[in-house]
């Protein structure tokens, strides 16, 4: 830089910062490429209106002084570094570096991490269509999805994939599995699956298409509550919303008594679509405001009428896993009292990241915004509370132990009931020791694991909730019985 040395000189390393300059200011075409999460959780801070930012002016010389000594360590790294490293990856190294000490959510994406990031909120990708995990050194199979190769070619929940394109599976993480069985649509991928009761292993040679992912689920539950799990905001997810409440509606009818809307373990995603969410149960009114560096720097998204849900009461669910675009919505439904919050305090992640691509196909992905609720409120580092605190819990029924009317010898009859014999005797009970335990220690859920409910199952492994499910999920359940009050108190208005 101030120096000679090599292939480097002042003029090349004033004009690489010149070019990463000029390329920042060219932003991803997609929609608002905001990133209220952009996977991951992180943003706001103090409120904008109490601060005053003043321009720093820089001096030129100092600036190139700064420059000169970024060479210098750059030159000395390449020369003395025990081990030889391409001036690719010192680059790449250097503008990480810079990124990930400005906040925990700026970042350098590689060319790789880039296209990733593409099909996250894209929301499709060429692929088999198959839900899955690891276990036991080996990838295992959680569900097919409807419609696609995987389903087509009769893979099964519990299948186990071994190999792909005969190679074997021992040794990968699961994301490389996965990379290899996604790939080029209409390419083929050959795997060997191990199923339970089949002796010889299956070898399937499947042809990749169009996956679509899944952002939303929904089915109703108790004939009259409309249950919808958003588990990430991408490009697909205000049509799934959409598609969920007609669904439900129309599976429901009359009986419809209001919606539970899960953003549990939500990390966030596309801010465009977490407004889209929040306005579909809003008629009006602000749904989130974006502030940036400068005072003037203010945008304000607010609701069109119309209420997808009709009114009906709405529960949202959050924990310590729901993030980003997942607070906006429930900032914005809570601010609004369109809906209760229930659940644990949300992770807190109040900015919004841009993703600027720049030469060499990768790109910056970079904090530009702040966000806050209707009220004003930044929950950067505070996260959302609930309106009504429920931790995890394990759910267990126990048989009651107790008399009835009908039980005692010789009591009344109902009139409207017909007689079928004589009273039955009162049953006989054991004393109970009023000092047992209701439980053992080991039923107790861990509440320290983020809002999830750990469960021992029968070899001591850790058995996340089944979200969805009102039996096992302790949260669900409250949140259902507290529809179940709030649609009657509407209907005795």
């Amino acid at each position: 830089m101030a120096f000679s040395r090599g292939s480097f000189s002042f003029s090349y390393s004033l004009s690489f910062p010149l070019r990463l300059l000029c390329s920042a200011a060219v932003l991803l075409a997609l929609p608002h490429c905001a990133l209220a999460d952009d996977a991951k959780p992180a943003k706001d801070v103090p409120v904008l209106s109490d601060t005053k930012t003043t321009p720093q002016k820089t001096d030129p010389q100092e600036t190139y002084r700064q420059l000169s000594m970024f060479g210098e360590a750059f030159e000395r790294v390449r020369e003395k570094y025990v081990e030889p490293v391409s001036d690719e990856k010192l680059v790449e190294y250097a503008i990480k570096g810079m990124l990930s000490n400005l906040d925990p959510h700026s970042d350098y994406m590689t060319a790789k991490d880039f296209d990733d990031m593409k099909v996250q909120t894209k929301g499709e990708f060429g692929g088999l269509g198959i839900e899955v995990t690891m276990e036991d050194g080996v990838v295992k199979v959680i569900s097919p999805i409807d419609d696609t190769p995987a389903f087509r070619a009769g893979i099964k929940a519990g299948d186990l994939i071994t190999h792909i394109n005969k190679k074997p599976i021992i040794g990968m993480t699961l994301a490389d599995a996965v990379d290899q069985m996604r790939g080029k649509i209409g390419t083929n991928v050959e795997i060997t699956v191990r199923r339970e009761n089949v002796a010889e292993p299956l070898i399937m040679t499947l042809k990749r298409d169009v996956i679509k992912i899944q952002p939303v689920k929904s089915r109703v539950i108790d004939g009259s509550v409309a249950y919808i799990r958003i588990n990430q905001f991408n490009r697909n997810t205000f049509d799934g919303l959409k598609d969920a409440i007609e669904k439900t509606q129309k599976e429901a009818g009359e009986k419809l008594g209001g919606y539970v809307i899960d953003l549990r373990n939500n990390p966030g995603g596309l801010l465009d679509q977490a407004i889209a969410v929040s306005d579909a149960f809003l008629n009006q009114g602000e749904i989130v405001s974006t502030r940036g560096r400068e005072e003037t720097d203010i945008k304000r998204d607010n609701a069109l009428p119309g209420d997808l849900t009709g009114g009906l009461p709405i529960v949202v669910l959050i924990n310590g896993g729901s993030a980003s675009a997942s607070e906006i919505v429930a900032g914005a439904l809570q601010d609004h009292r369109r809906a209760v919050l229930m659940g644990t305090r949300s992770f807190g992640k109040g900015s919004v990241q841009t993703v600027i691509p720049i030469a060499g196909d990768g790109a910056l992905r970079l904090t530009t915004a702040r966000y806050f609720t209707p009220s004003g409120r930044s929950i950067q580092g505070k996260g959302i509370d609930p309106d009504i605190v429920v931790d995890q819990a394990k759910i267990e029924k126990l048989e009651e132990m107790g008399i009835h009317e009908e039980d005692l010898k010789g009591a009344l009859s109902n009139p409207n009931k017909p007689q079928n014999g004589d009273s039955k005797s009162a049953p006989s009970f054991a004393p109970m020791d009023e000092n047992a335990p209701e439980s053992s220690p080991d039923d107790k859920s861990d509440s320290k694991n983020g809002g999830k409910d750990a469960t021992k199952g029968s070899a001591g492994a850790a058995v996340a909730p089944l979200f969805g499910d009102v039996d096992k999920d302790y949260q669900l359940a409250r949140a259902v019985d507290l529809l179940h009050g709030l649609s009657l108190m509407q209907k005795d208005k």
